[in-house]
């Protein structure tokens, strides 16, 4: 082989969602904090997204995550999560294979039966506890960074649909939470294809209009995904996010039910204590508590723990030819959808 570029790659996923995380072939991107280096990817240069990312190396179906040293003292290792729109500043899923490829390979040593990995993120400092034995991370808990709710009961007018109602909240991103049953629908596998329109819609609606205000950092002021929000009958939660170009979170999404708790926690409908089930659209499962309340900046916030499993499921190589036409891949909308105004 002659490539120009090669990458090494763990797949993982967290309860469904694929989470494959860079071991080799990148050293650096600039930046002296995680934010720093996420705010390059997006503003500056995109060109290693769109490499690991688009086809033929990616599809839309995943995440890849960066590891680098971490920017900060308290932290084990850092990253940043490549995904089809943007690079994004935090996600549960992704933090839970990360820490899984980072203890099952070595890169951190694994005790059991309990590890602590600290985790440098865009997003703050999120303290991980992976319960192992016999060598296997058999579940990884999440100390997640503070959410916060920022509109209530948000009404939009969105193209094609009547008026929508969501709730506005940080969970690590922004949120937009959307109750289906506004367009007679349910969290269900065979209705997926028509949330993903619905949410798509609503999503680029609010980024054209919506106003957001963090409290202290300007540069996560975009609204990351649209989650759709209900509860079965047994009392869990489920949920349905929305990823950009248009595909559902296969996991019950870490930074969605984190902002999803500071909502609940806001309308008096959990306290502090209070544990949940959180289920996603295939049934796979993450367990969530409300553990604290804390400000960010001057906002009330909540603290949320977060739990769910992760696997490895395989060990490959990317690189790039230096003739090959693709360098930085390509999309088509059979897979990627509509969204060619938002990831080219």
């Amino acid at each position: 082989m002659r490539w120009t570029k090669t990458l090494t790659m763990v797949e993982a996923h967290a309860e469904g969602e694929v989470g494959r995380v860079v071991t080799g072939g990148v050293l650096t991107v600039p930046g002296e904090t995680m934010l720093e280096k996420m705010n390059y990817l997006n503003d500056v240069d995109d060109s290693l997204r769109r490499f690991c990312v688009f086809e033929p190396r990616g599809s839309a179906q995943m995440s890849t995550n960066l590891l680098f040293p971490p920017s900060r003292p308290d932290a084990d290792a850092g990253f940043i999560i490549l995904q089809g729109d943007r690079a994004h500043a935090m996600s549960g899923s992704n933090c839970i294979c990360v820490v899984t490829v980072l203890l099952e390979t070595g890169i951190v040593p694994m005790t059991e039966p309990e590890t602590v990995v600290k985790l440098d993120t865009p997003a703050g400092l999120v303290t991980a506890r992976a319960l192992c034995h016999d060598g296997k991370c058999e579940r990884v808990v999440l100390d997640m960074v503070p959410g916060f709710v920022e509109h209530l009961d948000y009404r939009i007018d969105v193209p094609g649909l009547d008026p929508v109602t969501v709730d506005i909240a940080f969970g690590g991103v922004y949120y937009a939470l959307i109750d289906p049953k506004q367009f007679g629908r349910v969290i269900e596998p065979d209705q997926a294809r028509a949330l993903v329109d619905i949410g798509s819609r609503v999503h680029r609606a609010l980024n054209e209009t919506v106003l957001l205000n963090h409290p202290t950092e300007p540069s996560l002021n975009t609204i990351s995904y649209t989650m759709f929000v209900d509860q079965r009958e047994d009392g869990a939660l489920i949920g349905g996010t929305v990823l950009p170009p248009g595909r559902f979170d296969r996991s019950p999404c870490g930074t969605g039910n984190t902002a999803r708790m500071a909502v609940r926690h806001a309308r008096g409908e959990v306290s502090v204590g209070d544990k949940v089930e959180a289920c996603s659209i295939i049934g796979s499962r993450f367990n969530a508590e409300l553990i604290g309340e804390t400000r960010v900046g001057d906002r009330p916030a909540t603290l949320t723990r977060l739990s769910g499993r992760g696997w490895i499921h395989g060990l490959h190589q990317i690189g790039v030819d230096p003739t090959d036409p693709y360098p930085q891949g390509f999309l088509l909308s059979d897979t990627w959808g509509d969204a060619f105004d938002l990831l080219l």
